[in-house]
């Protein structure tokens, strides 16, 4: 057993968004005791752990110790493509940056630089658990999940299904047979690769996979029809869905009006619930559920998110990419009212912040600044809560991991402000306001420098050497 003293802080149990300020836990002096299965045996504070925690070691930190930040949206393919320069928006710069890019993930040695800046990035960041969107090319795939277990860190995530698009998508097109089959392939061989003996339950384990067609643009009726089949097939294994929702609404030709135009629907969601012939006919199999987390979602109508709650859905809210490509700001009063579960995502490479808490930051003055009655100033609580419980909520592991409850796997990060220049000084004359004003203090504030300790069940996350 080993127990860590230090400012334990989290939400605590399993609230709703609106109930998290009621379930904060604060203890400036508390403890976080980790069993040798990687389990919390006790989180509290230092006054009140049990005797028999007494004689084991003890690491004695003037740090804080929060949950390990979740990350529902990041691009691994697009690790070095933050802040590229595409001249336009969203359409504009996936042709002209991203495409290209993912394209050079062909080479598997340049696969497992990427693999292992990508997992670098996020240790660095304290991102313990991410839904990733991954690479067209199953070499460069093998060679994330690989660099990602080895680290010891939690990962979701399937290759980017594409069938059709543009020249400059060319060689990350693949036949709907072969898409079909390699997404197929991928689930046998990485969902739940590190859960140990036949028993073991594939929904637990650090690698599970996601389907993961880049977007509706992306694919044809024939994909999700047949990706909807698959999904019927793997759904009870805990396989995921993941992809793009209503991100860029320029009147004319942006996504949203292509995509109904391409699909002659009433709704973009109407293309992953089975419904893509048109007038929203049935088509197969809907691809919504307690494990499909849409990113963005900034532009729903009130149709499509009652069905992403009805689902059990859940939205990647990527507010820092949003901002980058002026793709607009998600209505929060109206989407959180609809009770859909919003967690967050970096959106690396659109999004070009890696660190969870930057991206709070960024949420914070994108709703303070929605115009009118609809602006809201998300309180710190809220905030916290949306950068790790949520994020577990969405990927249907919050009996795992998101907070810091006896009983979970001990997935946490340790703060030091003295290790970032002036934040100690910042958070001392915060703390004189309370504990709100200090965890605002905290999010708004933090930097990668002050995260000294990362870890998984317990185990210190290494990250790999720089090729």
């Amino acid at each position: 057993m080993t127990v860590y003293r230090g400012h334990v802080v989290h939400v605590a149990g399993a609230p709703q968004l609106p109930d998290a300020d009621a379930a904060l836990v604060s203890e400036p002096d508390g403890a976080l005791a980790v069993d040798a299965e990687g389990r919390i045996a006790y989180s509290g504070p230092w006054s009140g752990m049990p005797a028999s925690l007494a004689a084991d070691e003890v690491v004695h930190t003037d740090a804080y110790l929060l949950p390990g930040f979740v990350d529902t949206h990041v691009h691994y393919p697009q690790t070095f493509t933050t802040d590229a320069y595409g001249g336009g928006e969203l359409l504009e710069w996936l042709e002209h940056c991203v495409f290209p890019a993912e394209s050079r993930l062909a080479d598997p040695a340049f696969a497992d630089v990427v693999a292992r800046e990508f997992v670098r990035r996020r240790v660095s960041a304290g991102t313990t658990a991410a839904l990733v969107f991954g690479s067209a090319f199953p070499e460069a795939q093998d060679a994330m999940f690989s660099r990602t277990l080895d680290a010891g860190l939690r990962v979701v995530s399937g290759r980017g299904i594409q069938t059709v698009g543009p020249d400059s998508a060319a060689a990350l097109l693949t036949s709907e047979d072969a898409a079909i089959g390699l997404a197929a392939d991928e689930i046998q061989r990485w969902h739940g690769a590190d859960a140990a003996g036949p028993a073991s339950d594939p929904r637990r384990a650090l690698a599970q996979v996601a389907l993961v067609p880049r977007f509706s643009l992306s694919v044809t009726r024939e994909t999700l029809g047949r990706l909807g089949d698959l999904y019927a097939d793997v759904r009870e294994r805990g396989v995921y869905f993941h992809s793009h929702l209503n991100e860029n609404d320029r009147p004319g030709d942006g996504e949203i009006a292509a995509v109904r135009a391409l699909y002659d629907v009433d709704a973009y969601l109407d293309t992953y619930d089975g419904r893509c012939l048109p007038g929203s006919a049935t088509s197969g199999e809907s691809l919504l559920g307690r494990r499909s987390i849409l990113a963005h979602a900034v532009h729903c109508t009130e149709r499509e998110l009652h069905r992403l709650a009805e689902t059990g859905s859940s939205i990647a809210h990527c507010p820092t990419s949003q901002l980058f490509l002026g793709s607009g700001t998600m209505p929060w009063r109206r989407t959180a009212a609809s009770g859909v579960t919003i967690a967050m995502g970096t959106d690396v490479g659109a999004g070009d912040e890696w660190l969870i808490p930057r991206v709070l930051n960024d949420a914070y003055k994108v709703h303070m600044s929605e115009e009118g009655e609809a602006a809201v100033a998300l309180g710190p609580v809220q905030l916290l809560f949306l950068g790790t419980l949520a994020g577990a909520r969405a990927l249907d592991q919050e009996d795992a991991f998101g907070n810091l409850d006896a009983g979970k796997d001990a997935d946490f990060v340790i703060i030091d402000p003295a290790a970032q220049p002036g934040f100690a000084v910042s958070l001392e004359a915060a703390a004189a306001g309370g504990i709100r004003s200090e965890l605002f203090t905290l999010l708004m504030g933090m930097r990668e420098q002050a995260i000294t300790g990362v870890f998984v069940r317990g185990r210190r996350v290494a990250a790999p050497d720089p090729a």
